[in-house]
């Protein structure tokens, strides 16, 4: 084991440096796990944070556990430790599965109960409501079903990626000979299935385990219990693919007959013989198994969350709109000429902003051309995307390049990218080998004095459907520097032009891991300040410089939503480092860098988290807020972050995370500043 020393001169084992990146992820689960705990959280809040959790997990075995198991295949010396890591995961995976699921017994159901919102099992169900279910199943569950047989002639069955399937077994009378059966239930069908006008659900595959007679005639049915399967996600794309677009196409219709099962998910009464029996077919071992008790898949639960009922969940929040962005195109430009306008989501309305910058440059007879990054699309057909076609209709120069690699998003981007060239844009896919993740947006209008340049950078996507709930910010500019810096990017982005020093922009690759290090070298000192807020911090260049720079007295303030591989508060080594986290309504999405302190400050925003991925495998953007206005906004953002009296999860030296019983939550005085600002604006 490496040990690196301190600049006090003590060693520091590297298991007491940096605590364990996939173990970090976990705990940021256990922190979203603990939300749904939380009586101060509406009910149907609950619920959902419950979802979004399952779906967490689920991400975090398709991606960093399978990532790891290929890893532990390759012979090496590395192959026994990512194998003791991978028994590390186990067993704290299997302590939040376990908790998970008294979390939905013991607090979600209860809760739901108590606003007269019930789960029924089949055999609970009078007979009236089992003969309504019944005509259910015959009428829309039957049709789409397909029972698959596991015998000599008919192999186990391909079972899809993150499924819920039954495992039946039946026998036949005549003979006693037993049989094991497959049956998928179908993902286009909604998972809980209502009684009583929505007070009671039923799961669906409760329902089909209850007419498996119907599926299996004249064979007496044995046993049926549910089984969910995991499989690697992961696209790999050669570095001499020559087309991009079809490469993933191809990637994505391989992927969900290929990819590598890594866990299963079974009902814990599922008899051992069965469970061998699945464990076997998909060539995973005991290790990988995770016996569930109560019902499989609860990211399904998101299902309650459309429920009707607001009283059960976070008050509405009407997001606002900025003065600015209520003006006619021609109103529109003519303000942001004379300043920058910054805008914080979803307390600003990402519609009437980031979409009307969108549509305004659409419907303006005097822009020329349109330039526009897409990492994850979403959303329907009458916003950006929307926009664009019509622009490219138009006559405009459109450029959109549409990163379909995006993890998750693959299929839905390449379906926009194929409806965007049908209008006309002209469709870039960036660079092999590294993911486009800046989010950067150029307009060129022809003015009375010439052309003249108008921009958007951006923490997050240009997605309205996650701009309703992630916490971002965005930058809307015609300063000559800034747009230079987006136009040039662009070039470098779609054409053959290289990396050039910009102005206002700090990019990845290439530059903008030795300009972080930098600056908080620079800052290592003991008037040194830094203030980090950011998604993840993994790169451990990075942890080492913050250490360096608490060891020279520089006072460190670190909002990390996620993982976090540096431990804070460390004697001799990270003494002056704060870190907090922030969950709650809205998901902190935000990336925003402070080095320095007062009016000498460098402020910046951008798409990177510090991550190896970021900083050396994707394009990434840092732009540097000059206006006072603007870093004003930004300051007082994470002053309310950091301020002690802020609700959030503090991490100790020794790897936990407690929270801190503070009185304000971020999210509701972030809502607030925004009203606030809207009604001042309408006074004046």
């Amino acid at each position: 084991m490496t040990v690196l020393a301190t600049t006090v001169g003590n060693p520091i084992p590297d298991d007491d440096r940096y605590i364990d990146r996939e173990l970090s992820w976990l705990d940021f689960d256990a922190r979203v796990l603990a939300l749904c705990e939380s009586a101060e959280t509406p009910t149907l809040e609950r619920a959902k944070f419950l979802a979004i959790f399952a779906s967490n997990l689920d991400e975090y075995f398709q991606t960093r556990v399978a990532a790891l198991k290929e890893r532990a295949d390759v012979p090496g010396a590395s192959a026994s430790s990512i194998r003791k890591q991978l028994a590390a995961i186990r067993v704290r995976a299997a302590e939040l599965v376990d908790h998970q699921t008294k979390v939905f017994a013991q607090a979600i159901v209860p809760a739901l109960a108590g606003a007269g919102i019930g789960f029924a099992q089949w055999h609970e169900l009078e007979t009236t409501d089992r003969e309504i279910l019944c005509a259910t199943f015959d009428d829309e569950i039957y049709p789409v079903l397909t029972p698959l047989a596991v015998d000599p002639s008919h192999p186990f069955p391909y079972v899809s990626n993150v499924s819920l399937n039954l495992g039946v077994m039946v026998r036949n009378p005549s003979s006693g000979e037993e049989r094991f059966a497959r049956v998928k239930v179908p993902p286009s069908l909604p998972r809980f299935i209502s009684i009583d006008s929505g007070a009671r659900f039923v799961t669906i595959e409760e329902v089909i385990s209850g007419n498996l007679d119907t599926l299996f005639p004249g064979m007496e049915i044995i046993a049926s219990h549910a089984f969910r399967v995991t499989r690697d996600v992961e696209i790999d794309l050669s570095d001499d693919s020559e087309d991009l677009l079809e490469a993933v196409e191809l990637i994505l219709q391989r992927q969900t007959k290929f990819g590598r099962a890594v866990r299963l998910e079974i009902d814990e009464r599922t008899p051992a013989p069965i469970v061998q029996l699945v464990l076997d077919e998909l060539e995973l071992s005991e290790r990988d198994c995770y016996r569930i008790q109560g019902p499989l898949d609860l990211a399904a639960l998101t299902e309650l969350h459309d429920l009707d009922r607001p009283e059960l969940k976070f008050p509405t929040y009407r997001p606002q709109t900025p003065p600015e962005f209520s003006k006619s195109a021609n109103g529109f430009f003519a303000e942001l000429r004379d300043h920058d306008i910054l805008v914080q989501h979803p307390y600003d309305a990402f519609a009437t902003t980031v979409e009307a910058f969108v549509d305004h440059a659409a419907r303006d007879p005097d822009v020329l051309a349109i330039k526009q990054t897409l990492y994850r699309t979403g959303g329907d057909e009458e916003g950006i995307a929307a926009s664009l076609a019509q622009a490219a209709l138009a006559g405009k120069q459109v450029v959109v390049l549409v990163e379909i690699t995006a993890r998750g998003d693959e299929q839905r981007n390449v379906e926009r990218a194929r409806m965007l060239e049908e209008a006309g844009v002209h469709v870039v896919y960036g660079i092999v080998g590294l993911k486009t993740h800046a989010k950067i947006l150029l307009v060129v209008r022809r003015e009375a004095d010439g052309l003249r340049r108008y921009c958007h950078v951006g923490t997050g996507n240009y997605n309205p459907k996650t701009a309703q709930i992630y916490e971002d910010i965005g930058l809307f500019s015609a300063e000559p520097d800034l747009s230079a810096d987006v136009a040039e990017l662009f070039n470098y982005l779609t054409g053959f032009s290289r990396p050039r020093d910009y102005r206002r922009f700090i990019v990845a690759p290439g530059a903008l891991r030795n300009d972080i290090l930098e600056r908080i070298g620079n800052q290592a000192h003991p008037q040194g300040r830094i203030i980090m807020k950011m998604n993840a911090l993994v790169d451990l260049e990075m942890v080492d410089a913050l250490y360096a720079a608490s060891q020279a007295g520089a006072h460190i303030d670190l909002i990390v939503r996620g993982v976090c591989c540096l431990r804070p508060g460390v004697p001799g080594l990270s003494e002056t480092i704060n870190v907090r986290s922030i969950l709650g309504k809205n998901l902190e999405h935000s990336r925003i860098y402070v080095f320095g302190a007062g009016a000498t400050s460098d402020i910046f925003i951008g798409s990177a988290d510090l991550m190896p991925r970021n900083l050396d495998r994707r394009v990434e953007v840092l732009t540097r807020i000059d206006g006072a206005s603007e870093r004003n906004r930004i300051e007082l953002v994470l002053n309310i972050g950091i301020a002690p009296d802020t609700t959030a999860w503090i991490l100790a030296a020794n790897g936990t995370w407690t929270t801190n019983q503070a009185p304000n939550d971020s999210h509701q005085i972030f809502e607030r500043l925004a009203i606030d600002r809207s009604r001042m604006a309408n006074e004046k």
